[in-house]
C-alpha cells in the first residue's frame, strides 16, 4: 500500500482562520485607537497605518517561513535559546531598553521603537525543548527521572527570573505553562507536576506580597468599584464596555469607552472595545475563531509522526491559546489585570510579526510532517 506523502498542502483552515483574525484585528485597532491617535498625533489612522504595515510584512514572513523545513531549526535550537536569553537581558542596557508604565520590557531597535524580546524568547524555548525532548534518550529521562524534569525547569526558571526583574510576571507564567505543556506531551508524569504545585503557589504568593502594586491589582480585581478614580478604574471601565455591548453591540466605530475612558483600549483591552461594538455575538465569534485555531494546532501536533514537529506545534498552539485565554479573562474580570495582549488583535508590531512567523512554522509542520 502506498504510504502517505511526507509533503502535503499546508493546513488551509488554519491559514484562513489566521488571515481572518488579522483582518478583524486591523478593524478593531482602527476603531479602538482612532480617538487616542487623533488626540496625540492629530491623525486618526496613526496606529492603524503602522499595524497595517506590520500585518502585511507579517503575512509575507508567515508564507516565507511556511516554505522552510521546520527540521532545520533543530540544528540552531540551543543557539536560539541563548540569543533569546541575551535579548531579554538587553532591555536592562541603558539607552537600549525602553521603560513604560514602570516596566522595562522593550528594546528600541530603530524601525521598531518598542520591540518586546520576550516574544522571540518564547519561540526559542519552544524549539529548544522540542529539540531536546524529541531525542530518544532525553525523551525517556523526562518520563522516568524527576531530576531531569527539575533540570529543564531550571532553564525555564532562569528565563522566568529575568522576566520578573523587568517586571513581566504574566510572560513568566506563560513561559512556564508552555514548557509544562511540551514536557507533558513528551510523557512527563502528572505526579511530577503536582509535586511542584505547593512550591509554585508559595512562589506566586511571595511575589504578590512582595510588590504592593500586585496586591492592589488583586484587591481591586475582587472589587474594582472600591477605587473608581484610581486602581479600580481600568477594570471597571472594561466591564462597562463589555456589558454595554449587549447582544449585538453598538456597531463598529461606535464605542463610548474608547474615548479616553478605557486605558490601553487599542492594546491589552481591545477585546473590551470589540465587545462594546460587536456585542455578545461578536465576542462569541472571536472566541470561536481562537478555538478553531487551537483545534487545528492540536490536529497538526497529534497527527505528526515526528516528535520534534509535534512538540513545536504543541508549544506554539499553547502559546497563542493561553495568551488569548488570559487576555479575555482579564478583560472580563475573571483573573487579575496583567499585561497580556490579545493575539493578532492587540496593537503591537513586534508581537504581530512573531505570531505570524510562529503560525508560519505551524503551517510548515502541517506540510512537511509525515502524518500518522
Amino acid at each position: 500500500m502506498k504510504s502517505k506523502s511526507s509533503r502535503k498542502p499546508m493546513d488551509l483552515p488554519l491559514l484562513i482562520i489566521t488571515l481572518v483574525l488579522v483582518a478583524l484585528g486591523l478593524i478593531a485597532v482602527l476603531s479602538a485607537s482612532a480617538p487616542f491617535a487623533l488626540t496625540m498625533y492629530d491623525d486618526s489612522y496613526y496606529f492603524f497605518n503602522r499595524q497595517f504595515l506590520f500585518a502585511i510584512a507579517g503575512v509575507v514572513i508567515m508564507f516565507v517561513i511556511s516554505l522552510i523545513d521546520y527540521k532545520k531549526y533543530k540544528k540552531i535550537a540551543t543557539l536560539g535559546l541563548i540569543v533569546g536569553i541575551l535579548l531579554i537581558l538587553a532591555v536592562f542596557i541603558p539607552g537600549l531598553g525602553v521603560t513604560r508604565n514602570d516596566a522595562t520590557r522593550w528594546l528600541d531597535i530603530g524601525i521598531i521603537k518598542q520591540f518586546q524580546p520576550s516574544e522571540l524568547t518564547k519561540i526559542a524555548l519552544i524549539v529548544f525543548l522540542a529539540g531536546i525532548l524529541s531525542q530518544p534518550k532525553y525523551g525517556e529521562l523526562i518520563k522516568n527521572r524527576f531530576w531531569f524534569f527539575l533540570a529543564l525547569l531550571g532553564i525555564v526558571a532562569v528565563i522566568g527570573g529575568i522576566l520578573l526583574l523587568q517586571p513581566h510576571m504574566s510572560a513568566a507564567i506563560i513561559i512556564a505553562i508552555i514548557a509544562l505543556a511540551i514536557m507533558f506531551a513528551a510523557g512527563l508524569k502528572v505526579r511530577y507536576i503536582l509535586a511542584l504545585v505547593p512550591v509554585a503557589v508559595a512562589g506566586i504568593g511571595a511575589l504578590i506580597i512582595s510588590a504592593p502594586y500586585r496586591l492592589d491589582r488583586l484587591k481591586y480585581w475582587l472589587d474594582p468599584w472600591l477605587d473608581l478614580q484610581g486602581d479600580g478604574w481600568q477594570l471597571a471601565q472594561s466591564l462597562m464596555a463589555v456589558g454595554s455591548g449587549g447582544i449585538f453591540g453598538s456597531g463598529i466605530g461606535q464605542s463610548i469607552q474608547k474615548y479616553m475612558y478605557l486605558p490601553e483600549q487599542y492594546n491589552d483591552f481591545i477585546f473590551a472595545v470589540w465587545c462594546e461594538e460587536c456585542g455578545l455575538i461578536g465576542a462569541i465569534l472571536l472566541i470561536v475563531l481562537f478555538i478553531i485555531f487551537i483545534y487545528r494546532g492540536i490536529v497538526i501536533a497529534s497527527t505528526c509522526k515526528d516528535k520534534f514537529g509535534s512538540y513545536i506545534a504543541i508549544g506554539i498552539t499553547t502559546m497563542i491559546g493561553i495568551q488569548a485565554l488570559f487576555n479575555i479573562a482579564v478583560v472580563t474580570g475573571t483573573i487579575p489585570v496583567t499585561g497580556m495582549s490579545l493575539p493578532f488583535f492587540s496593537y503591537g508590531g513586534s508581537s504581530l510579526l512573531v505570531l505570524l512567523a510562529s503560525t508560519g512554522i505551524l503551517l510548515n509542520i502541517s506540510r512537511n510532517c509525515e502524518r500518522s
